[in-house]
């Protein structure tokens, strides 16, 4: 497969519709790829996220019950985030995303962005954390119209006191470098061979986390449906 043809394969995602779960957009999107990747392809994917499944990664995340690390982080405007503050104000939705190169990405922020009013409404701030530099993560806000905060996570750093940073395979490296170079999305420092797990927390005021949602599968993202239940039962 040309490298034209596996760059809009990695970057087109399917439309949204309002009816369908984000676990049906993704699956949606999974299979697409799945009729679109050569078989070897497919393989090494999957080796990928075995390999993710395999390092004791979801072990040592934070988990349910785990004091939430404090963070100040940028947002693609340079103002500084902290999340005590906002805290402060009530619980803190807190994801991490890939990348705007990820069309899982994509589609689950997109969710997410359907789901704000809901997740607001609750008492809740929907704060995302992506290792991207800041004038790439202000393209992935602007393309997905994201109207909640969008913060770099230089050199993975938060993800790293999250215990939410991997290391790709050489072999997945190697084909990410065929769609694009990982560095000019994230800068020379935190590398082309780490990324962190697509999680999402919901922390208390307290600075707890109440709720998490952890997979090796980078095609498997927490439901925001469920994210606005769980907020909803908090408020009893």
């Amino acid at each position: 497969m040309k490298t034209a043809s596996l760059l809009t394969l990695l970057l087109l995602a399917p439309a949204m519709n309002a009816e369908t779960t984000l676990k049906e957009q993704l699956e949606a999107r999974s299979a697409e790829s799945a009729k679109k990747a050569p078989a070897d392809v497919r393989a090494e994917y999957a080796k990928g996220i075995e390999a993710v499944a395999n390092s004791g990664i979801l072990d040592q995340a934070k988990k349910v019950g785990d004091k939430a690390p404090n963070f100040t982080l940028k947002n693609a405007k340079g103002t500084e985030v902290e999340l005590a503050k906002l805290l402060k104000q009530g619980p803190v939705v807190l994801t991490w995303y890939r990348g705007g190169w990820c069309p899982y990405c994509n589609i689950a922020l997109a969710a997410l962005q359907e789901k704000l009013p809901e997740i607001q409404k609750a008492g809740a701030q929907l704060v995302a954390l992506t290792p991207e530099l800041p004038d790439k993560s202000l393209d992935t806000q602007q393309k997905n119209k994201l109207e909640f905060e969008v913060l770099t996570d230089l050199n993975h750093e938060v993800a790293d006191d999250y215990g939410l940073v991997f290391k790709l395979t050489p072999k997945v490296r190697d084909l990410y470098k065929q769609f694009f170079n990982l560095n000019e999305f994230n800068g020379k420092e935190a590398g082309d061979e780490k990324l962190p797990l697509a999680a999402t927390y919901i922390i208390s005021p307290d600075g707890t986390i109440r709720w998490a949602f952890l997979k090796a599968d980078y095609r498997q993202r927490a439901e925001p449906a469920e994210i606005v239940e769980f907020l909803k039962s908090m408020e009893k």
